[in-house]
């Protein structure tokens, strides 16, 4: 009988160990994957730079930016990466109704920036501004939108977190899995800072 209990209890640090190394290569190949997510951003941000001046006689950035509405737009997705940052520590704290309250307001935040962007969309091409106008605004469409669609991305993410903690807690593969998408979440806003640089105030000088 002492012998199955030595065994047992010899062999929980080693499970422990081999689900730690796990985690650490679940966070090790999440890094993998934003770094080629870098390249991808770093392609559109090159096609931006190279097209913004061909505007085919059309408009201009400081013709259609409207920087009031995109500082209000990037002040909601700034500080959502504030409130998913409240939501880790109370994912480390195993503080479920916190990490799921802070889930949901960064989750509203990021709603909110989306909703912003689909009205800009809108709102230009209903104005004739679409994207097939010039190369200008292909650029534009193209480096905006591939930022949206992850950013839409991350909410589909996040909701299925929301229902993962709801059912399973705070479990060691939860909070890894919050820890990847955190990281997504952050890269998306430094990237959204650059876009909002780059695109947004230069293109309004």
């Amino acid at each position: 009988m002492s012998t199955i209990a030595t065994s047992s209890a010899a062999s929980m640090p080693h499970e422990h160990a081999h689900e730690e190394h796990h985690e650490n290569n679940t966070v090790f190949g999440f890094w993998l994957y934003l770094m080629t997510d870098c390249l991808l951003f770093a392609s559109f941000f090159a096609t931006y730079a190279v097209l913004f001046m061909n505007t085919a006689g059309g408009v201009s950035g400081k013709d259609i930016f409207e920087l009031n509405f995109v500082a209000v737009e990037t002040a909601a997705l700034l500080l959502s990466s504030i409130t998913f940052g409240f939501a880790m520590i109370c994912a480390h704290r195993q503080n479920k109704s916190g990490a799921l309250t802070w889930l949901a307001v960064t989750w509203a935040l990021g709603a909110c920036f989306i909703g912003m962007e689909v009205y800009e969309f809108h709102h230009l091409i209903v104005h004739g501004n679409g994207p097939q106008q010039s190369a200008f605004l292909t650029a534009f469409f193209s480096l905006v939108g591939l930022h949206g669609l992850h950013v839409t991305a991350g909410l589909i993410w996040m909701t299925i977190m929301f229902i993962e903690v709801i059912r399973r807690g705070l479990g060691e593969q939860t909070v890894t899995r919050l820890s990847c998408l955190s990281l997504f979440w952050h890269f998306l806003d430094i990237v959204w800072i650059c876009v909002f640089t780059v695109v947004y105030l230069m293109g309004a000088m």
